[in-house]
C-alpha cells in the first residue's frame, strides 16, 4: 500500500490551484455584486436584451436557487440564474448573466467545442462515476485482503480510461467558458448595457470565474497522472 501515499503529492497542486481560484472568484464577484450597474438594468433584464437581439425569444430566462448556480440547459433551450443574479442589478450579475446568455449564442451558432461538450455529458457521467467505483471499490477490497494487488492492476487500465475521459470534458470545456465570456463582454458592450468604465470591472468577474474551470483542469491531469504512476508502480512490483 505504500506506493499509494507519494503519488497524493501530486494532489497538492491542483487543490492549492482550486482553493486560490475559489478565493479569486469570491473577491471579484463579492466586490462587484455591491457595486450597481450604471443602467440599472438586473441579469434577467441584460439576458433578456442579449437574447431577444439574437433572435433568441424562445430562449427563457429563469431563477433558481443557490448561489453561484447560474447556468444554460441546451437541452430545455434556457438560461437559468440564481435569484441573485435574476434579480440583482450589480455589475457582477449582469457579468454572470451575460456569460450565459453566451453559451446560447454558441448553441445558435453551432459552436463545435460547445457541441462536442454537449456530446461528451452523459459519457463523462458514466466515466466519473466509474472511476470512482473502480478506485474506491479497488482500494477497499485490497486493503482488507479480498483482492491481490495483482487483480486490482488487472482493472486500474478501465479507471484511468474512464479519467482521461474526464479530463478531456475538462479540457474542452475551457474554451466553450472562454469564448462565452468573450460573447458576454461584446454584447454588454455593444447594446449599451454597460459603460466603458464598467467593462473592465465584468472582465475581472468573468476572468475570476475562468480560473475555477483551469483548477478543475489542472486537477483532472494530475489525478490522471497519479493513476498511470499507481499502475506503474503495481506492474513493477509484479514483475
Amino acid at each position: 500500500m505504500l506506493f499509494f501515499d507519494p503519488t497524493m503529492l501530486l494532489m497538492i497542486p491542483g487543490l492549492l490551484l482550486g482553493l486560490w481560484a475559489q478565493m479569486k472568484l469570491r473577491a471579484a464577484y463579492g466586490r462587484y455584486s455591491r457595486q450597481p450597474v450604471e443602467s440599472g438594468l438586473t441579469g434577467a433584464e441584460a439576458a433578456r436584451h442579449i437574447l431577444d437581439r439574437a433572435g433568441l425569444r424562445n430562449v427563457a430566462v429563469n431563477p433558481v436557487a443557490g448561489h453561484l448556480t447560474d447556468h444554460y440547459d441546451p437541452l430545455k433551450r434556457a438560461l437559468f440564474l440564481s435569484e441573485e443574479n435574476f434579480y440583482g442589478r450589480s455589475i457582477a450579475a449582469l457579468g454572470v448573466a451575460a456569460h450565459e446568455a453566451g453559451h446560447a449564442l454558441q448553441h445558435q451558432a453551432a459552436y463545435a467545442p460547445l457541441q462536442l461538450r454537449m456530446m461528451l455529458v452523459p459519457a463523462t457521467n458514466f466515466a466519473s462515476k466509474a472511476a470512482f467505483l473502480i478506485l474506491g471499490g479497488g482500494m477497499m477490497l485490497m486493503m482488507f485482503g479480498m483482492i491481490s494487488p495483482a487483480m486490482f492492476a488487472a482493472v486500474l487500465p478501465w479507471a484511468i480510461g474512464a479519467y482521461a475521459v474526464v479530463a478531456f470534458f475538462q479540457l474542452i470545456t475551457l474554451p466553450v467558458e472562454y469564448d462565452a465570456s468573450r460573447r458576454a463582454k461584446e454584447r454588454l458592450a455593444s447594446l449599451g448595457l454597460i459603460t466603458q468604465r464598467e467593462a473592465p470591472h465584468v472582465s475581472k468577474v468573468l476572468s475570476a470565474a475562468a480560473l475555477t474551470y483551469v483548477a478543475a483542469l489542472v486537477t483532472a491531469l494530475l489525478e490522471l497522472l497519479r493513476l498511470i504512476l499507481i499502475a506503474r508502480s503495481l506492474s513493477d512490483n509484479r514483475g
